[in-house]
This record gives structure tokens, sequence and C-alpha cells, in this order.
């Protein structure tokens, strides 16, 4: 039986197409092969496969998936198959739990007279590769993998049910970007995104996968003025502070990702986790409380880079609760620290003094950590 069309494949279709012809035919001097830019026609059919698959079960879990449009010649590390299988809801969904671990693709290819086929599996793809994987039932993220060794890859766009959104990596009327933000976007150089930024970017994501919701502090190593804005005693304060994520830039992939994930785990504990600019461990369980002599904040500016985002003044708690408002208070009253909230339900927030317009800016950013 032919299957209802997945309607947000078709209208996105074109503008994924355009992206990708822009980043092949512009690679900003970067060394090093570029993928092939799959037709409007063939980014429909993989986005429309692997959505339907997204909503099926294999003996109960759900399919995750990854798919990266090349030629088995493009690939490297491929494992190859003897039949190639077609780009199919049910076979994708077969086939996902062999490749459900992290950097491993299903190769797609389209052969002129044959249409899509799978011809097999690669952990290495090109630069500008378009890759579109099944982060949960509904939700499908394109990504744009970026060539570099440390594997970067940037999200071009999220689709969830009807809902689309296609990431503005430099939005107007935005000036004030936090770096983690920029890093995220991938509008940085690849040197600082493989720099100290990234240790931020690891920990938002490794913060979100948690699932328990949690709250984290980067304050001044120069000052304790934070402290401040902490009900004392901080109930797990470290001394000496822990400085492990400071030397993750010289630590081997798999040690830098323990280590991460152990920090991060900190922020599951009631109340925030603390770093300061240098990325010691400084204590976690702080509570927030507001300055002496300063105000209750009342509204933040929020926005998303999205494309059709618009920035709007909210009262902090529309933005989700107690976590979100202490957060927003906190670098209200210490304007040199930045705040970053992980909601239960994956939303992700990074809080940060606008001096351009004398408010708390609130970056929404669940898009960009999918």
């Amino acid at each position: 039986m032919r299957r209802e069309a997945y309607a947000a494949a078709r209208t996105v279709s074109p503008k994924l197409h355009a992206y990708f012809a822009r980043q092949a035919a512009s690679p900003e001097g970067l060394t090093g092969a570029v993928a092939a830019v799959p037709d409007t026609g063939t980014i429909e059919s993989i986005i429309d496969a692997a959505f339907w698959a997204s909503l099926r079960r294999e003996e109960g879990y759900i399919p995750k998936i990854s798919l990266a449009f090349l030629s088995p010649g493009e690939a490297a590390q491929a494992l190859i198959f003897e039949r190639p299988l077609r780009v199919d809801p049910g076979i994708l969904t077969r086939i996902a739990p062999a490749v459900e671990r992290a950097g491993i693709h299903l190769g797609v290819w389209r052969d002129p007279e044959e249409g899509l086929y799978i011809w097999g599996a690669a952990r290495g793809i090109p630069r500008f590769c378009f890759v579109v994987e099944v982060a949960a039932p509904g939700l499908i993220v394109i990504k744009n993998h970026s060539g570099e060794t440390s594997g970067k890859f940037v999200n071009v766009a999220v689709l969830e049910g009807d809902q689309i959104k296609v990431v503005n990596p430099q939005p107007s009327g935005f000036p004030d970007y936090p770096s983690l933000l920029t890093s995220l976007l991938g509008f940085d150089s690849p040197a600082s995104w493989a720099g100290s930024v990234n240790i931020l970017v690891q920990l938002a994501v490794s913060m979100r996968s948690h699932g328990r919701g949690g709250s984290l502090l980067v304050v001044p190593s120069e000052t304790e003025s934070w402290r401040d804005s902490i009900v004392p005693p901080m109930p797990y304060a470290l001394s000496p502070p822990f400085s492990d994520l400071a030397r993750l830039g010289r630590a081997e992939p798999e040690n830098t990702r323990r280590t991460i994930d152990a920090i991060a785990g900190l922020t599951a504990v009631d109340g925030a986790l603390v770093l300061s600019h240098r990325y010691e461990v400084l204590g976690f369980g702080a509570k927030i409380m507001r300055r002496k002599g300063w105000s209750q904040v009342e509204q933040v500016r929020i926005t998303e880079p999205v494309e059709g985002g618009i920035a709007a003044l909210v009262h902090p708690e529309q933005l989700g609760g107690t976590r979100h408002l202490s957060a927003a208070q906190f670098v209200q009253d210490q304007r040199d620290a930045v705040a970053l909230v992980a909601s239960q339900d994956q939303r992700f927030t990074i809080f940060e003094w606008s001096p351009q317009e004398e408010v708390v800016h609130a970056h929404r950013v669940e898009t960009l950590l999918l």
C-alpha cells in the first residue's frame, strides 16, 4: 500500500537543497572532498522515509537512525551490502539496531534507473554531507557534516510533526550572541570549536541528555562577587576546585567524554553547578538568591536562532519555572556570568546579560543540541 506523504518533507526540501548547494559551492578555503548535493526529490524521499520509520517500533524499541547521502566511493570505513536495500520505513526500522551507535550512518545513494537505495554503512563521510537523523518519534534533524576530525555536525533544520524549524546562523537584530551559541550555530572557526568553548558545548549536550534537568553557572575566575547571589554555605563546595576540565584539550576523546559526562551529571542534583571561566568546578547544589540591594527580575528577552524567530519580552517564569527564574535572576545580578538551564522536557536555554538592551537575554537552543 502507498503510504501518505510527509508534507513537511516536501515543504522544506527546496530550502535544504539551496542550502547544501551553497555550501558545496563555497567551501570557504577548506581542504578535502565535498559531498555531492542531493536534489529536492531525493531530500524529500529520505526525510519522508525517516519520518515514517520514526513512528514504528522494532521489538518495542524506538529506532534511532542516521542516513547520509553519499556514494560508497565517498565513504571511509565503509561496510557494503552485497544486495542494496530499498529506502523504506519498514527496512529502516529493522536495520536500526545495527547502526544506532553514534557516528555510524546508513549510506544512501541514487541510481539513475533503480532510484534511491541503501548500499551499507559508514563512519567517515565527506564535508557538507547531507545527513538525516531520527532523534525521537516524529522528530527529524537535518545536519551538515563539517568534515573536521572532531566530527562536528551543524544542525540545519528540525522537523517535528508538521512544525519546521530552519536554523538561521546569522539572524539580524541579535548583536550579542554568546560565544557558546556561536559555536553551536557553526559560524565560528573550526579551531575555536575544538578549543575551550567546546567544553561548554559538550557540557550542554550531556546536561540535556541525562533528562533530569539542571543548571550550570559560569562565573568569573578573578572575583568572588558571584557568592553574593548564592545561599551560604554551598552544600557541595569543592576545595580545591576540580580542574580536570581545563586539561581536556590534551586528553583522549574517550577520557574527555567520561569527564564531561561526570561533571554534567552533577547538574542533576538539586541546585546549580558552579564553574569558573577557567573551567574549574567550584561546587554544585548551589541555591540562587537575589543579590542584596538588587531588584527582582521582571522580564527577559527570549529568542531562538531559527528563521522567522521573533524576539519577545516575557516574564522568566514563562520559560519553564523555578530553574529559569533563578537563572535569570542570577544573570541580572551577576552580569559577567552566564547560566545554562536544561529542562526535563529537553528544552535548553542560555541566559546572558545584554549590555546593549540592558536586559537578560534568554537564548532557546534545544534545536541546536539534537
